[in-house]
């Protein structure tokens, strides 16, 4: 008899949809296919949505997406459960290469040779709603009910372009950041966890200069991360939003703030300064890529490091922590207190894991047109999101009262389900399923205090370069922090990103979609 693993979640979820990672993620990061970081706003309740009555018509539909795993036709049980299910010939194509889909994608637009279903960018919704290309699914909303109940009236929003919807996103993620901390240094060093950002930086300094390690070498340092991501909670303890690496639009007061233009930007520089003063800071911490903070943690350099969970307590980065010191006791910790109050972070709301489309074109054939949105809400509803996360009952899984028990096909067979999964998952519950040694991890990420941006809404405006201001902002903040340009040309820095950057259009830009969208009155 096979081994199972049992997973708890309650049954309320099940007939909801947990969901199986992908083995692919949108980045090293995240487990599997984590999202894109992001968004705060509680789960939706799935629709009770059960399979349509089938046309006795068996209809192809084209689906074409990133990601990898998929199996072939006749080994793809997801797909014959869904062709069974919705009478459907699901045709889906995917492409390991987010540079190899978007070239197939433009061909295919440009050639008329329309997909059925295909995933798209913020950036590829925009200019293809534009050029006409794209179906607009307002006057379908009634027929998407399922879909709209399931990710929610927030991710309409993201698949929204002047005021239309041209896509479907999926349903919100979850913050994975905090700091962690190394809980053993502080107690050879008789310190506590530190709870404001002058014990930060007193812990940070003796981190660097009292040899937590023992081993009499001056060799670790206090904070690591990924480049000025590394102080995103020390920019929250200033009530400022900053998240990858990016300077965070919110709201305070009905008025759309760019944390540029914050008037505490300057304080929390300058504090910031403190630490990289005083030698607290991975001297190479803007040269980190990739994980290169995550193995300094791991090698023993750095007693702090901002960074998701799954890269701190997943088996095998606890296994390469304890192979260097079996002692080695990183623990999460709380968003420092500061000036403006407690954040570990700003979490962008407008960001979703993934966006689909439909092609104008396919209003001309309303039978297809319609098992499209079958398939939608087929995947939204109590009966496809169980199947496109878990598998099939009895198969890859089993009900045990209010437990889900996982069948050890599931981890065999398991890796692509992710692939179907076109409007999303509840994604806590997901991981508190499928990462239930990590709960305490999840659940501890998921409840800190945030900042909501709203970037992720904000289309890039003609004129306005985003690399090239993304690259000037991150070089003159990384001056600023190492002393080698004076905050009192702060002003002059914010001048320049305006006239030489046209940051202004992109503030217009983000003042007027906000508008729009109801961020803003």
């Amino acid at each position: 008899m096979s081994q199972k693993k049992t997973m708890v979640v309650s049954l309320a979820f099940l007939m909801m949809g947990g969901t199986l990672l992908s083995g692919c993620g949108g980045g090293a990061a995240k487990p599997e296919a984590a999202a894109p970081k992001n968004e705060s706003a509680p789960t939706p309740a799935a629709a009770p949505a059960t399979a349509p009555a089938a046309s006795a018509k068996k209809i192809k539909i084209d689906i074409i997406e990133t990601g990898n795993g998929l199996p072939s036709p006749d080994q793809d049980i997801i797909k014959q459960e869904i062709d069974k299910a919705i009478n459907t010939d699901l045709n889906l194509t995917v492409y390991a290469s987010g540079d190899d889909y978007k070239n197939q994608l433009n061909v295919r637009m440009a050639s008329a040779n329309f997909p059925d279903l295909f995933s798209v960018d913020r950036q590829q919704l925009k200019q293809f709603s534009e050029q006409g290309l794209l179906l607009d699914l307002t006057p379908y909303m009634d027929k998407l009910k399922p879909v709209k109940d399931f990710i929610g009236e927030e991710s309409l929003k993201k698949g929204t372009m002047n005021g239309k919807v041209f896509a479907v996103a999926k349903t919100p993620t979850i913050p994975y950041d905090t700091y962690f901390i190394r809980k053993d240094w502080l107690d050879k060093l008789g310190m506590q966890v530190p709870k404001t950002t002058d014990e930060l930086l007193e812990v940070a300094k003796a981190f660097a200069d009292k040899d937590p390690d023992g081993n009499g070498k001056k060799d670790t340092f206090g904070i690591t991360g990924g480049k000025l991501s590394a102080f995103n909670t020390v920019f929250g303890a200033y009530g400022i939003g900053y998240s990858a690496n990016t300077p965070s639009l919110y709201v305070k007061d009905n008025k759309l703030i760019n944390a540029l233009y914050d008037p505490s930007m300057k304080d929390a520089l300058g504090f910031i300064k403190k630490l990289t003063d005083a030698g607290a800071v991975d001297p190479e911490l803007l040269a980190n890529s990739g994980l290169q903070h995550q193995q300094k943690a791991i090698k023993g350099q750095a007693g702090i490091i901002y960074i998701d969970w799954p890269n701190m307590t997943k088996d095998q980065f606890v296994e390469q922590i304890k192979a260097v010191n079996a002692n080695a006791n990183w623990v999460q910790m709380d968003a420092v207190k500061g000036p403006g109050g407690q954040n570990a972070s700003s979490w962008d709301i407008g960001v979703t894991a993934g966006l689909y489309a439909i092609p104008k074109s396919l209003e001309k054939n309303p039978e297809k047109l319609q098992r499209v949105f079958d398939l939608l809400n087929y995947v939204s509803g109590k009966e496809g999101s169980p199947l496109v996360q878990y598998g099939v009952k009895g198969k890859h899984y089993n009900l045990e009262g209010t437990k889900v028990v996982a069948t050890d096909l599931m981890g065999k067979e398991g890796g692509y389900f992710w692939l179907y999964q076109f409007t999303g998952r509840p994604e806590m519950d997901y991981l508190q399923v499928k990462f239930a040694k990590q709960t305490p991890f999840i659940e501890f990420a998921n409840k800190q205090p945030r900042i909501q941006a709203l970037n992720g809404f904000v289309d890039i405006p003609a004129g306005y370069n985003a690399a090239d201001a993304g690259r000037y902002i991150e070089e003159e903040l990384s001056k600023f922090i190492y002393g080698k340009r004076p905050l009192t040309e702060y002003d002059s820095f914010l001048k320049t990103l305006e006239t030489s950057m046209n940051y202004k259009a992109y503030m217009d830009a983000a003042q007027k979609q906000l508008k729009e969208l109801g961020y803003l009155k």
